[in-house]
């Protein structure tokens, strides 16, 4: 199999964006610029600093119905740098890749070089020799090694969208180990940063995600910053993105109970809540349904979700039915 070869210093890594023409949660003002201004700058720094950019996973906070103009308006941005980009979750419908999904728009455009099947993606030439650049989109796994008894590579990255067992992470699906032959492991798909660590000679990394998505006292402490790769750093490098204030952004009211950026963007039926708190409209009656058929009344949480209900429908399908 022929890879492309691209050439710079190193690798710029850039933690699910999350990017969509409807404002997830609660996130004020231009959603879609905040974010689409973050990946330029991104790209300039990279470009500046000769290094690949390469996005980590859910590039779309929806994978389908995300406007026209947005589209145009990453076409425009992502054109001159045409990043390296790995299918997440949110990437995908019904957890397929298909034709009509956002992502695909922005492949066909020819603007991304798109990472959607897991194996070797690229060989990056860098001034300390040539780097295998290989990839585990969302839904495929992670190889148990690589073998290099050939010698061509002088380092060996495998980047993934899973969740990986990093301390304080409540989905532990994959144990952090050595991968013989491979040298770094870099993780999109859990937001919060993590502590890089070190199983035999393979270091697993975590450098969180570059979008603010959740209002919460996480969201509020966090700065959203992208991670460098260099074949001679002992760990990531990390730059903050210009960003706007947290509370120019959020509301500036008391935080709910706490949920990590990643945990509710994964979650369906908060995804649902989101669409819904923007468009207050009657599909309310239809929640209200799931809701009566899905919500344990014991659990702490049940009353939470009924008084969110209420407040973003208005009430509407209360009494509809």
């Amino acid at each position: 199999m022929s890879l492309d070869i691209v050439q710079g210093k190193g690798l710029f890594l850039i933690g699910d964006p999350h990017i969509a023409s409807t404002p997830p949660g609660q996130r004020l003002g231009d959603f879609a610029l905040d974010v689409l201004n973050k990946l330029e700058a991104c790209f300039k720094q990279a470009a500046a600093l000769d290094m690949v950019p390469l996005i980590l996973g859910d590039l779309f906070h929806w994978p389908r119905d995300n406007g026209n103009s947005l589209l145009v308006d990453m076409i425009r941005v992502f054109r001159p740098y045409k990043p390296f980009v790995l299918v997440g979750n949110h990437d995908k419908y019904q957890a397929r890749f298909t034709p009509d999904v956002s992502m695909a728009v922005l492949d066909a455009a020819g603007v991304i070089r798109l990472i959607s099947d897991d194996g070797p993606a690229f060989e990056l030439e860098t001034p300390q020799g040539l780097v295998l650049v290989g990839g585990s989109p969302d839904g495929t796994k992670i190889p148990k090694g690589y073998d290099r008894k050939d010698g061509r590579y002088t380092k060996v990255v495998w980047v993934t969208h899973h969740n990986i067992s990093f301390p304080d992470c409540k989905k532990l699906q994959h144990t952090i180990k050595e991968k013989s032959g491979i040298d770094w492991i870099i993780n999109g798909h859990i937001h919060g940063p993590r502590e890089s660590i070190i199983e035999g000679m393979t270091t697993w990394a975590n450098p969180g995600n570059i979008s603010r998505l959740i209002f919460s006292q996480f969201g509020l402490e966090r700065k959203p910053q992208a991670g460098i790769w260099t074949p001679d750093g002992e760990d990531l490098d990390l730059w903050e993105i210009p960003h706007r204030d947290f509370y120019e952004v959020f509301p500036d009211q008391e935080f709910p109970l706490e949920l990590e950026d990643a945990e509710a963007a994964e979650s369906k039926f908060l995804q649902g809540l989101e669409r819904l708190a923007w468009k207050r409209t009657h599909e309310g009656a239809g929640l209200k349904q799931f809701l009566e058929e899905n919500i344990d009344p014991h659990e702490p949480e049940s009353k939470l979700i009924w008084e969110l209900y209420t407040e973003v429908t208005d009430g509407n399908g209360a009494g509809n039915e």
